[in-house]
């Protein structure tokens, strides 16, 4: 059974077919760079008006899945049979594809993309899938493997990336793999091969300051610097489309997490694991760390915490702009 993307991408160009494949888990990116791949790869584009179905799960039943896996290919190796957002199909309704599943189609391939949540695996749906399918569960990316995923994905493509450009992506981009892919598409084509991204290119193609961003104000923060903090966020204040307070806000929470992380860290030779950062970033975590206690730490993701329910309008700020919250916040933040 194939375990990962690749795997299961050289298993379905050599033809080794499989009569259903379960795509599912909590990471959407990989689910979709499957779904992409048997919608154009598998079956000839001349040849999918006849040979492919492809459907969503609210829009239709497991029998007429069932139905369309039963139909011949006209000139294809296989009829595809696509399920997007398989997991709106009734839970009721799976039943009858274990029943299918007993005898299934020699030149039918059913794929369901079940995003979000995974299908109970107790059920004789997914044992029947198991048995004589394919079951593709998606690892999940935890925030502190991203920086990890992305040096991966750059290194997969024939180039580098700086520690620092890794990180102006990460804390800009956030976690969603699917956004940070379509942002580093942006860049492989101004590559030659071997060549590193750097900070200086992801500010000029994906729009980051490479002075005054978030990451640039975690590390004024961690140096409690009030002067450098005040530069950046009138930057940011001037320009809120690009840095809107509702990014911030969670990116700060995470920073003050880890530094919070590093006090409590018995082994500090451990940091850059643990805090899911290259190496050259744990001084920046050591430095903050000498600069704010357990106790103030607390009180700061207090200070977010307040600050994210003004910014929503759940507690009343009058008419105070999102910039004129976030220049409040860092102030009590330093002080």
């Amino acid at each position: 059974m194939a375990t990962t993307e690749k795997q299961l991408i050289e298993e379905l160009k050599a033809g080794r077919y499989k009569p259903v494949y379960l795509l599912m888990g909590d990471e959407n990116y990989y689910i979709d760079v499957m779904s992409d791949y048997f919608e154009n790869e598998v079956v000839d584009a001349a040849m999918r008006d006849f040979d492919q179905t492809v459907v969503y799960g609210r829009d239709t039943t497991m029998a007429a899945v069932v139905s369309d896996a039963k139909r011949y290919p006209m000139m294809s190796p296989v009829h595809l049979v696509l399920v997007k957002e398989a997991q709106d199909i009734d839970t009721r309704q799976w039943e009858q594809l274990a029943e299918y599943l007993k005898h299934p189609s020699e030149k039918g391939v059913i794929v369901f993309c079940y995003r979000h949540k995974k299908l109970d695996k107790r059920t004789a749906a997914y044992k029947a899938i198991a048995d004589k399918g394919c079951v593709y569960e998606t690892p999940k990316v935890w925030d502190n493997q991203v920086p990890g995923w992305i040096a991966k994905q750059v290194g997969d493509k024939g180039f580098t990336i700086s520690d620092k450009a890794t990180y102006l992506i990460t804390e800009s981009v956030g976690n969603d793999l699917g956004k940070i892919a379509n942002e580093l598409g942006k860049l492989y084509p101004l590559l030659h091969p071997g060549e590193a991204i750097t900070e200086e290119l992801v500010e000029k193609q994906i729009g980051i300051s490479k002075d005054y961003n978030v990451f640039e104000l975690q590390k004024a923060i961690g140096r409690r610097d009030p002067v450098m903090c005040n530069r950046i966020v009138n930057y940011f204040a001037a320009n809120p489309k690009k840095n809107p307070i509702q990014l911030v806000l969670p990116i700060l929470y995470g920073y003050f997490l880890k530094v919070m992380f590093y006090h409590q860290l018995e082994n500090k030779s451990d940091a850059a694991k643990v805090l899911g950062c290259a190496p050259s970033f744990v001084q920046d975590y050591a430095v903050a760390a000498s600069n704010y206690k357990l106790g103030k730490l607390a009180t700061c993701i207090g200070y977010l915490y307040e600050t994210d329910l003004r910014s929503k309008g759940v507690r009343n700020s009058g008419n105070v702009t999102d910039g004129e919250l976030l220049k409040e916040l860092i102030f009590k933040v330093i002080h």
